[in-house]
C-alpha cells in the first residue's frame, strides 16, 4: 500500500466538494488569515501610538504572510500543546523584528474567531454562487418545458395537471428562498474585534494607558481592515456561538431543498419521464447492465442528509458555552464548521450539473397524462353534456358508472382506461366533442404563464445579481 493510499481521507475532500471550498478552509487559508490578523493588530497598534511597534517588525511581518513553516509550527505545538502559541513563535521566528509584539494584547480567539468569521463569509458567498446557478440552470429548463403538460401529485396520487416547466419552479423557488437567507446571514455578519480575554478590552486598556476611545477605535480599525462594518457589540471570550448555529442551519435549509428536489427526479426517473444525465460509457449498475441509476441526484439527496443531520451540533455548542466561554467548543466546532460547507458545496454543484442535462421524455409523460386525463377531465365533459342538452343529475351518474367501469379495467386487469370509449357509445353523449375536451392543455391552468411571471420577478434579479458567475462549471469530480 503506498502512503498516499493508507490513510482516511474524508470523502468530501476526494469526491465532493471544490477546490474553491476546499482552499477556503485549508490550513493554509486559516494561518494565514491568524498572519493577517495578526499584523493588522500591529499596524492599528502603531498608528494609535504604540512606538514599541517597529517598522522594520511591520515590514518583516507582511513579507512572510504566507510563508509558513508547518512543520516547524507542528513541532512547536507539540512541546507547548497550544496551537495559537505555536503560530506565534512560528511566525517570530520568520519575522524576528516583530519578536514580543505579535499578538501583542490579544487572545487566542482574536485570531481563532475573526479567521473564522472571515472563512463563513467567504463560504457562504461561494455557497450564494452555487445556489444562483441552480436557480439559473432550473429556470432556464423551466422555460423550455412551461407548456409540456404532465400530472400533478398530491400525496404521490394523480392530481390535476401541471406543467413540467411549472414543477421546476417549484424546486426554484425553494432554492430561490434559501439563496435570501445565505445572503441575509452575509450580509448581517459581524466581526468578533479586538476584545481581550474575556471580552472586556482590558489588556488594551492598559496598553493605551487607560484610554477608552483608542480601545474602541482599536475595535473598528481591524474589523474595516477586514471588511466588516459592525463588530459584535460585547462578547466573551468568542464571538456568539449562536451564529455558527444560525449559519449552519442555513446550510441545512438549502440542504433539504436539494434533498427535495433530487427525490422528486428520482421518482420521475422511475417513472421513466425525466432522468438526470447519463454519460455513453456510464454504468449503472455492476449485475445489472441494463440499469440508469440516478447516481448523481442518490449522492446529492445523501449529501444534504448529512449537512441536515449536523446541523444540531452547532446549536449543542452553542447551549454548552459556560459565562465566558468553554473550550469544548474546539474540537467540535474543527467538524461542524468545515464540513456542512464542503457537503453543501458538492450537493450542489451536483445539482447545477443534473438541471444544466435533464433529459425530458415527452411521450412517456403524454402516456402517463392519457392514462388519467379521462378521469380529469369528467367535469368538463358533464359540463358540455349539459349544454348539449343533457340532465346533469342523469350524464353525474352515468359518467360515474362509466369511471368505475374503466377504472376496474385498469386496476383488476391491468387494461388501457377505456373511459372515453364508453363515453363515445353511450347515446348521452353524441353531441359531446370528446377529442376537444380531451386536450390536455385546457387542463393546465395558468401554469405556462406562472413560469413566465416567476422567471420575470424571481429569477431575473437573481441573474442580474451574479450575472458574472453565471454558467461556471460544474462537473463531477468521480
Amino acid at each position: 500500500m503506498t502512503a498516499s493510499h493508507d490513510t482516511y481521507e474524508s470523502p468530501l475532500v476526494g469526491r465532493n466538494a471544490s477546490r474553491e471550498m476546499l482552499q477556503l478552509w485549508s490550513p493554509q487559508k486559516k494561518f494565514g488569515l491568524w498572519r493577517r490578523l495578526w499584523l493588522e493588530l500591529a499596524r492599528c497598534e502603531k498608528e494609535l501610538g504604540l512606538d514599541r511597534i517597529s517598522d522594520e517588525a511591520i515590514a518583516q511581518m507582511a513579507a512572510k504572510l504566507d510563508d509558513i513553516d508547518f512543520d516547524q509550527a507542528a513541532q512547536w505545538e507539540k512541546r507547548l500543546r497550544h496551537d495559537v502559541m505555536a503560530h506565534v513563535k512560528t511566525f517570530e521566528e520568520a519575522a524576528p523584528a516583530a519578536k514580543g509584539i505579535i499578538h501583542l494584547g490579544a487572545t487566542s480567539q482574536y485570531v481563532g474567531c475573526n479567521a473564522d468569521l472571515i472563512i463563513l463569509r467567504e463560504s457562504l458567498k461561494l455557497i450564494a454562487l452555487r445556489l444562483a446557478n441552480a436557480i439559473d440552470a432550473l429556470a432556464t429548463f423551466a422555460v423550455q418545458w412551461k407548456d409540456l403538460p404532465t400530472l400533478g401529485y398530491t400525496h404521490f396520487q394523480p392530481a390535476q395537471l401541471t406543467t413540467v416547466g411549472k414543477r421546476a419552479c417549484l424546486w426554484a423557488q425553494d432554492l430561490a428562498l434559501d439563496l435570501e437567507e445565505v445572503e441575509y446571514r452575509i450580509a448581517t455578519l459581524r466581526f468578533r474585534g479586538v476584545k481581550g480575554t474575556t471580552g472586556t478590552q482590558a489588556s488594551f486598556l492598559t496598553l493605551f494607558d487607560g484610554d477608552h476611545a483608542k480601545c474602541e477605535k482599536l475595535d473598528q480599525l481591524v474589523a474595516q481592515r477586514f471588511g466588516f462594518k459592525e463588530t459584535y457589540a460585547v462578547t466573551g471570550q468568542t464571538y456568539p456561538r449562536k451564529v455558527d448555529a444560525a449559519i449552519i442551519n442555513t446550510l441545512a435549509g438549502s440542504a433539504a431543498s436539494v434533498h427535495r428536489i433530487c427525490n422528486d427526479l428520482r421518482l420521475l426517473a422511475g417513472m421513466k419521464q425525466i432522468e438526470e444525465p447519463f454519460e455513453e460509457e456510464q454504468i449503472g449498475s455492476s449485475a445489472m447492465a441494463y440499469k440508469r441509476n440516478p447516481m448523481r441526484c442518490e449522492r446529492a439527496t445523501g449529501l444534504s442528509r448529512f449537512v441536515i443531520s449536523i446541523a444540531n451540533s452547532p446549536l449543542a455548542t452553542a447551549a454548552e458555552q459556560w459565562f465566558e466561554r468553554t473550550l469544548d467548543d474546539s474540537a467540535n466546532r474543527r467538524l461542524s464548521l468545515p464540513e456542512p460547507f464542503l457537503a453543501m458545496d458538492g450537493a450542489l454543484l451536483i445539482l447545477i450539473n443534473v438541471a444544466r442535462g435533464l433529459v425530458v421524455y415527452p411521450k412517456v409523460i403524454e402516456s402517463s397524462v392519457n392514462a388519467e386525463l379521462p378521469f380529469m377531465a369528467t367535469e368538463e365533459i358533464l359540463m358540455a353534456g349539459v349544454k348539449a342538452g343533457g340532465d346533469r343529475q342523469d350524464l353525474h351518474e352515468r359518467i360515474r358508472q362509466h369511471s368505475q367501469a374503466a377504472a376496474a379495467e385498469v386496476k383488476q386487469h391491468g387494461r388501457p382506461n377505456d373511459l372515453i370509449s364508453r363515453l363515445r357509445n353511450d347515446p348521452a353523449f353524441a353531441k359531446v366533442n370528446l377529442a376537444d375536451v380531451l386536450d390536455a392543455r385546457k387542463y393546465v391552468g395558468r401554469a405556462p404563464e406562472q413560469v413566465d411571471s416567476f422567471v420575470a420577478e424571481v429569477v431575473a434579479p437573481i441573474r442580474q445579481r451574479y450575472a458574472k458567475e453565471l454558467g461556471a462549471a460544474a462537473d463531477l469530480k468521480v
